[in-house]
C-alpha cells in the first residue's frame, strides 16, 4: 500500500501497439478501487494544454516554436504533473520522438529533475504483435512501420530507459505484454511500484 505522505510518480512509456494505454487503465481501475488515489498525467496533452495558454491548438503548432519555446512548454508540463496532488500519478509519455534530425529524447535530464520519478516502466512487446496491433487498432492514425523498423525501437527503448533511470536515480523494471497476457503485466506493474493485493 501507498504510505501516507509517500506519493508515488510512476513514468510509463512503450511504443505504438505495446498495449500502454490499456494497462495504465487496467492499473489506475485496480489503485482507485483499493481506495489509492491514482491520478494519469498524459504528458502530450497536458503540454497540449499548457500550449494553449499561448494561443497553440494544435501539436503541429507546437513543432514550429523555437527549441527555446518547447523546452519551456515541457519543463511547465513537468512542474504541473509534479504538483499532482495524488497518491500515485501515472505519468503517460514517450521515450522518444522520431525527427528528420533524429530520435529527439522524450525525457531529457530538465525533465526528470523537476518530475523526480519514483519508479519508470517500459512495457514491451514482440514485434510481430506490435505490428499485428497496429494493423488492426482503427482507433488511431499510427504510421506504419516495418517488423525491422520496430525491432529497432524496441533496442532504442530499452537503451534509453536505463539512462533514464541512471539520469533519475529511480529503478526501471521492463515488463512484458503479450497477447492474452494482459492481466499478468497489469499484476507485474503493481508488484514493481510496491502496492499488493491485500485488500
Amino acid at each position: 500500500m501507498v504510505e501516507k505522505n509517500n506519493k508515488k510518480i510512476i513514468i510509463v512509456v512503450g511504443i505504438p501497439g505495446v498495449g500502454k494505454s490499456t494497462i495504465v487503465n487496467k492499473v489506475t481501475e485496480i489503485l482507485n478501487h483499493k481506495k489509492i488515489n491514482t491520478s494519469v498525467a498524459i504528458f502530450g496533452s497536458m503540454m497540449l494544454d499548457e500550449a494553449n495558454k499561448m494561443n497553440i491548438s494544435n501539436r503541429d503548432e507546437i513543432r514550429k516554436l523555437s527549441i527555446s519555446q518547447q523546452h519551456l512548454l515541457q519543463e511547465k508540463t513537468a512542474k504541473n504533473i509534479a504538483s499532482i496532488d495524488s497518491d500515485v500519478v501515472i505519468v503517460d509519455t514517450h521515450l522518444f520522438i522520431r525527427t528528420r534530425s533524429g530520435y529527439y529524447p522524450g525525457l531529457p535530464q530538465n525533465l526528470l529533475n523537476i518530475i523526480q520519478p519514483s519508479n519508470l516502466i517500459l512495457i514491451l512487446a514482440d514485434s510481430n504483435e506490435i505490428y499485428e496491433r497496429r494493423l488492426t487498432d482503427k482507433s488511431r492514425n499510427r504510421d506504419l512501420t516495418s517488423l525491422e523498423e520496430i525491432e529497432s525501437e524496441l533496442s532504442i527503448s530499452k537503451t534509453m530507459i536505463s539512462s533514464s533511470s541512471i539520469i533519475s536515480g529511480a529503478p526501471f523494471k521492463i515488463i512484458n505484454n503479450h497477447n492474452e497476457k494482459v492481466d499478468e503485466a497489469v499484476s507485474m506493474f503493481l508488484e514493481a511500484i510496491f502496492i499488493n493485493d491485500e485488500n
